[in-house]
């Protein structure tokens, strides 16, 4: 999540077209979806996402893949922090959720450390609770990462998050308000890396790309597959002590749900790479594509559209 120049920062105001920041109501407020998806089996499918871009992305393709294969299912979007969507797939108004292996890996034990993709992901299967299961994970990895423009990056010599300890306190971190308080946030930075930033600016979605942009920012924490990193000329500092793990996506769903829905979705996991996450948020992040359509689009190129 970051910034740089007046050019740039117009086409950053583009970016990231997060159909989760829209309004004020409640996406869970109605509860149409704990009703119709009660009991376990047989019920409608809802399919949550998170409030950025690629969350709605995977959502709408794990909707649409399991609406190809004859199954009733719909999306409730821009749900909020992970705290948020894991109550919500406990109290049943959700059934699935697109997650990210590392970081469910320490929000269940936060004294986790590992990196190989196949031990966190096995590491997911003992720790979550019994009520949820992850299905297979994809190739796809989606991971935090801190960004600086590339006028901070030549004037402070940065290419690495260390090389942050002996400038941090003269800087600003952009991040979306949990950073603040997760082990691999800003705890992490200083346990990790011993970093610590002057001050915090809680933000999220667009605000962190435009603060990191327009210089209301001097670093930002963005996930690694954002166009705008590449669209702004921002320079992502190396993870050399892999404070940010490994983050494959993989779906999140209710046990009592997961017979219902694993085929489909390991399949969607099969085809699932990071270059095409990256190539499908340049189109509905910068190209301004409806995020349905461009999941659909991913369906069908790969056989999934029923």
């Amino acid at each position: 999540m970051k910034r740089t120049t007046s050019a740039v920062a117009l086409l950053a105001a583009s970016i990231l077209g997060l159909t989760a920041c829209g309004g004020g109501s409640d996406p869970l407020s109605s509860d149409t979806g704990s009703e119709s998806a009660a009991g376990s089996g047989g019920g409608p499918i809802v399919v949550g996402g998170a409030d950025f871009s690629e969350s709605t992305l995977l959502a709408e393709i794990y909707a649409g893949a399991l609406r190809a294969d004859g199954i009733d299912a719909s999306t409730t979007l821009n749900i909020g922090s992970r705290e948020v969507y894991l109550r919500a797939l406990e109290d049943n108004s959700i059934q699935v959720f697109p997650e990210y292996t590392g970081a469910l890996a320490l929000y269940y034990d936060d004294t986790y450390d590992g990196t190989d993709p196949d031990e966190v992901y096995a590491h997911v299967q003992e720790v979550i609770p019994d009520d949820f299961v992850v299905l297979d994970k994809s190739a796809a990895e989606d991971n935090d990462s801190i960004n600086v423009t590339q006028e901070t990056a030549d004037e402070y010599s940065l290419t690495t998050i260390a090389d942050l300890e002996a400038v941090a306190g003269d800087l600003t971190l952009a991040a979306p308000p949990e950073f603040k308080e997760r082990p691999q946030g800003i705890p992490g930075l200083e346990k990790t890396y011993g970093v610590v930033f002057g001050s915090f600016r809680p933000l999220s979605g667009q605000s962190i790309i435009q603060a990191l942009a327009n210089g209301q920012a001097d670093a930002a924490n963005i996930f690694s597959t954002d166009p705008a990193i590449a669209a702004n000329g921002f320079v992502t500092l190396e993870d050399t002590e892999k404070l940010f793990g490994s983050q494959n996506i993989v779906p999140l769903v209710r046990a009592d749900r997961a017979d219902e829905v694993k085929e489909t979705l390991n399949a969607v996991s099969a085809k699932l790479t990071t270059q095409a996450i990256a190539d499908m948020l340049k189109q509905t992040d910068i190209e301004k594509k409806d995020p349905q359509e461009v999941a659909a689009q991913f369906l069908a190129d790969n056989g999934l559209a029923g």
